[in-house]
């Protein structure tokens, strides 16, 4: 299948520098990243849709980039990770600093993996690099392989809107992700959505949203 414009664009040199940009050395980083940006750490936003499951569930995170998300899961104390990522700078950057989480090259737009494979699928600041003609492709195969769970941590907003992302417009967008899953599968419901303003003063007015979603 032929890749998309956004994917050629993030398989080239423009994915490497958002990998490096966003390659923090310790979890601390990591951490002070979040409460910078949001008041709390990453552990914590997943915490308000993800207290009470199981550690022991299978999970799968789609585009993964070097595994920051992945390393909070097995900091939260999930076991079973999975992660795909299109950018090969990026794959190898998460085999070294990831230890016992499973990260392949790879589409979301077309997984791997046989259907209700996973107990959990998961997306953080991916579904907002999608054009919306797609949106329904990618969200179909996230959908094919969880078994129960849909969870994403997207930028947020009621409408669809592309945003030009230094200096280069098409490439991403805010939309209410978790709507736009609810209204394409019938068999999705609503566990838990949860909106977080960004504090910084240069993005004050932006919203991400975390949500998960059940099958």
């Amino acid at each position: 299948m032929k890749n998309t414009k956004q994917e050629d664009f993030w398989s080239e040199s423009f994915g490497k520098e958002y990998s490096d940009r966003n390659s923090w050395q310790t979890d601390n980083e990591w951490d002070q990243f979040y409460i910078e940006n949001w008041g709390k750490t990453k552990l914590e936003i997943n915490d308000t849709v993800l207290a009470g499951l199981p550690r022991d569930i299978k999970i799968l995170e789609v585009g993964c980039n070097i595994g920051m998300q992945l390393k909070g899961f097995q900091r939260m104390g999930f076991k079973e990770l999975y992660g795909i990522e299109l950018q090969a700078y990026a794959v190898e950057k998460a085999k070294r600093v990831t230890e016992n989480i499973n990260i392949i090259q790879g589409s979301g737009f077309d997984l791997p993996f046989r259907e209700n494979y996973f107990d959990l699928v998961c997306t953080n600041g991916v579904l907002i690099h999608i054009a919306p003609v797609d949106h329904h492709r990618i969200m179909g195969e996230i959908h094919r392989v969880s078994k129960k769970y849909i969870m994403g941590w997207e930028y947020f907003s009621p409408n669809v809107v592309d945003i030009n992302y230094r200096g280069n417009p098409g490439y991403l967008w805010k939309a209410d992700f978790a709507g736009i899953y609810l209204n394409s599968f019938s068999d999705l419901g609503e566990v838990k959505r949860t909106k977080f303003p960004y504090l910084t003063e240069k993005d004050k007015g932006n919203t991400d949203e975390i949500f998960l979603l059940s099958k």
